[in-house]
């Protein structure tokens, strides 16, 4: 029961703020809750376009699950998510139309894993190596990261005669991924999601590495004595972060955009760090908050239209829920790095 009140307590919190802040703003609090409903639910494009944020956000999140099982306040994910959709977009405009489109695909999706597995593993040996905070490490490698992006739309890759916001040629249709019934939704991107959450809480929860992972989160200087090379598993965890996040913005590029644009993240790496936070850092708690976040972004688009409110609100409630999370009282204390150490010897 104190579990169930410690997940309840800040979110009851928070829409008793948010509802607060509605009320100021001359708004009905449950106006606008059957406004976001109806923006993110209303109809079958909205909630296609539901499921197809949550996929990103899946992917992103469990990338960052191994990160923080190793300890680290990884904010470098959007950057991966950049690079990934930058490496997918090149592997297009190389294969395409020398290889046949399932190739040509399965190469675009491969090259935006292995781009986030560079950058992911160059942020972790900043921090490995160059003993660089994994936060300032992981928020440069962001700016350097879109910095590449805006160079290439807006140089070598722009469109014929124009520069524009609005990205590079369009891919040609043979690589789009297939979508639900004209919606946004493409199954295959939320397979692989659920595939690869699915995944992460497996390998988190009964493998060696998992439990090696939690060592060196729990006390680097402990696993390193007991035989666990904590610098080898922290660029582990970066790699893969990396690798989800990589995967997340081919995604983006093969079944979202169909082009490479500058906002091409659209923040969902962020995003996924508030998802993660809010859940614990668990993975059964993943994909519901997910969820609930991928509704509040989707749902909030419809409130300037029907209720003359901003669609930042959306964000108000995402921020204050993680915040009041982090500072709740009853959060369960982590185990003992001993104890976790002992596990592994």
């Amino acid at each position: 029961m104190s579990r169930v009140l410690a997940r309840a307590a800040p979110v009851a919190l928070s829409l008793a703020l948010v509802a607060a802040l509605c009320a100021l703003l001359g708004a009905s609090p449950a106006a606008v809750a059957a406004g976001l409903w109806d923006g993110a639910f209303g109809s079958a494009d909205a909630a296609a376009r539901v499921l197809a944020t949550l996929a990103p956000l899946l992917l992103c999140g469990s990338g960052l699950l191994f990160t923080f099982r190793a300890g680290l306040y990884h904010l470098g994910v959007e950057g991966q998510l950049v690079v990934g959709a930058l490496c997918a977009t090149g592997a297009a405009r190389a294969s395409w139309p020398h290889l046949p489109a399932g190739i040509a695909v399965a190469a675009c999706l491969a090259a935006g894993a292995l781009g986030g597995v560079a950058w992911g593993a160059l942020t972790g040996l900043l921090h490995t190596r160059a003993r660089v905070s994994e936060i300032f490490a992981g928020l440069g490698m962001n700016f350097v990261a879109q910095g590449a992006v805006l160079y290439l739309v807006f140089g070598p890759w722009k469109r014929p005669g124009v520069a524009s916001m609005a990205g590079t040629e369009p891919l040609d249709s043979a690589l789009w991924l297939s979508t639900l019934g004209g919606t946004e939704l493409s199954p295959a991107a939320l397979l692989l999601a659920a595939a690869a959450l699915a995944a992460t809480a497996l390998v988190l929860a009964r493998t060696h590495f998992g439990l090696r992972l939690r060592a060196v989160g729990l006390s680097p200087r402990a696993a390193e004595v007991l035989g666990v090379p904590a610098a080898r598993e922290m660029l582990a965890a970066f790699a893969l972060s990396g690798a989800l996040a990589g995967l997340a913005g081919a995604l983006q590029v093969l079944g979202t955009f169909h082009r490479l644009i500058p906002n091409v993240s659209s923040n969902l790496g962020f995003l996924a760090l508030l998802v993660v936070m809010l859940a614990g850092r668990r993975a059964a708690l993943l994909a519901p908050v997910a969820l609930f976040f991928s509704a509040l972004n989707v749902g909030s688009l419809k409130l300037p239209m029907t209720l003359g409110l901003e669609s930042s609100l959306a964000g108000v409630l995402q921020g204050v829920l993680v915040l009041l999370a982090l500072l709740s009282p009853w959060r369960p204390a982590a185990p003992r790095a001993r104890a976790a150490a002992e596990d592994i010897s």
